[in-house]
């Protein structure tokens, strides 16, 4: 018979026993309670990230350097980063620079760039050059290499044009408004040469540094000026509406206020970049008002007065002369800013088509300046963005070129007169009727561009549905209520 075990020995057993399997079941690797590193996105390596931001940052800086909108920019940058390989980057744009990260997860440290915008260049052909490297990019007939070999050689070419060549143009263009306005023969002529010697003059201010706004003066009053003296030496006939040539060669200064490309910062929520170009719009305009108003002082005291003229001229010749002298203004707009011959024709049929619908409503249907100028500006708009679409004519053309007609030149002159001489209340309400003009002239062609424009894809949208007023946009990465935000382009 076995013998029986004792009780503390059988205790002892079942206590190792159990001792075990916990040792055992505590030992054994279980499910993980901690939830796993997401690295993100797979990108290239650093010296592929570095290529790649690049050639985004020049693309960008050559764009905003000639007056296109942020939101174009960055639209712009960030598509050309993501057919690159670069899904998750960021773009942060101020008035005089460009910032560009591409983040890497979180097990590499994100690769950070910055650009400074030092100059400010209306070159056409330029920015025509550069969205031609953008097509090629995106039909991948570059890589990224061969596009950044091309936008070099794009940044060290000349302009297409001599400079005497852009003078023409300005002086031209002059010459236009000064027609279209219904000045004669004699009175264009003055505004050609009168324009010419000014731009000459700064080009010359513009070599020796000095500011734009100097520079503002110095054109507001020689055109008053010169104008001025003119009239005391009676070299024009009696019945010559002089004021026309100041109202031009204003045109012409006002044409390089980059006014559409603020507004449409503004209303895209660019807030940033659009309070830094509105306060260069008011520094430019001041400066204007500053030589216009001395050069009128100047005609006090000599006992010359050049009074602003009434109502235009109207009939059906002066119409048609206005019509063709509106699409010659837009085409040497174009011109002077060294636009593509082949884009000339199309800038003049778009001035022209701007005017005509202006000169309906104001003429024929008895609308307000302020409503018909923006709706002529939504032709305008339209316009760009339907041959966005079709041709290879950047929209700054036909923008800038379009509007040139409309801009408010003997308005503004109206209203510094009458703050030169008649006192402040008149001209304070005549300015601001300038300033709806001009607002209402951006406002258009923003909507145009909206209406007729290609809608984006979600990953080609700055910082997508979310916006703020920091100025940062994003694709890819998960940052969010961020977007984007970016001159005399004379």
């Amino acid at each position: 018979m076995a013998e029986e075990t004792p009780p503390a020995d059988r205790f002892a057993r079942r206590l190792r026993g159990a001792l075990r399997r916990d040792a055992k079941r505590l030992l054994t690797p279980g499910p993980s309670t901690v939830p796993m590193l997401m690295l993100g996105p797979q990108v290239p390596d650093d010296a592929r990230v570095q290529e790649v931001l690049d050639l985004c940052m020049r693309i960008g800086e050559i764009e905003l350097s000639s007056g296109e909108s942020v939101d174009e920019v960055t639209a712009t940058m960030l598509r050309l980063a993501n057919l690159a390989g670069l899904p998750a980057v960021d773009v942060d744009i101020t008035f005089t620079s460009i910032t560009m990260c591409c983040h890497r997860g979180n097990a590499a440290q994100p690769v950070t760039t910055m650009r400074l915008v030092r100059y400010r260049t209306l070159d056409l052909s330029r920015l025509a050059e550069t969205e031609a490297i953008i097509r090629d990019v995106e039909a991948g007939r570059l890589d990224v290499r061969a596009a950044s070999s091309k936008v070099s050689e794009v940044v060290r070419h000349p302009h297409p044009y001599p400079r005497w060549v852009a003078t023409f143009g300005w002086a031209a263009l002059a010459a236009s408004i000064a027609l279209l306005l219904g000045g004669g023969p004699l009175t264009a002529t003055t505004a050609f040469v009168t324009t010419a010697i000014i731009d000459r003059i700064g080009r010359v201010l513009a070599r020796r540094g000095v500011a734009a706004f100097f520079q503002q003066v110095v054109g507001g009053f020689l055109v008053t000026a010169s104008t001025v003296a003119l009239v005391q030496l009676e070299v024009f006939p009696p019945g010559t509406r002089a004021s026309y040539i100041v109202a031009a060669g204003i045109t012409v200064l006002l044409s390089g206020l980059s006014v559409v490309s603020t507004v449409q910062d503004a209303l895209t929520g660019y807030y940033l970049t659009a309070a830094a170009r509105m306060v260069e719009i008011s520094l430019l305009s001041a400066g204007l008002l500053t030589g216009v108003v001395l050069g009128l002082q100047l005609g006090l005291a000599m006992g010359t007065q050049i009074e602003v003229s009434g109502d235009l001229p109207s009939g059906p010749g002066q119409f048609g002369l206005s019509l063709v002298a509106g699409a010659l203004a837009a085409a040497f707009y174009a011109l002077a800013g060294y636009a593509p011959l082949r884009s000339l024709p199309i800038a003049g049929a778009v001035g022209a088509s701007s005017w005509l619908v202006y000169g309906l409503l104001t003429q024929n249907a008895g609308l307000g300046q302020v409503p018909a100028t923006g709706a002529a500006a939504l032709v305008v708009g339209l316009a760009a963005g339907l041959l966005r679409r079709g041709t290879q004519t950047p929209p700054m053309v036909v923008t800038l070129a379009g509007v040139t007609p409309l801009l408010p030149g003997l308005a503004a002159y109206r209203g510094f007169y009458q703050l030169a001489i008649e006192g402040p209340s008149e001209g304070l309400v005549t300015i601001t009727i300038a300033l709806a003009v001009g607002l209402a002239l951006a406002a258009g062609v923003a909507l145009g561009q909206f209406v007729a424009s290609p809608r984006r894809r979600p990953e080609d949208r700055p910082g997508g549905a979310e916006s703020s007023p920091t100025g940062a946009a994003a694709v890819g990465a998960p940052v969010p209520d961020t977007t984007a935000d970016g001159a005399d382009p004379k």
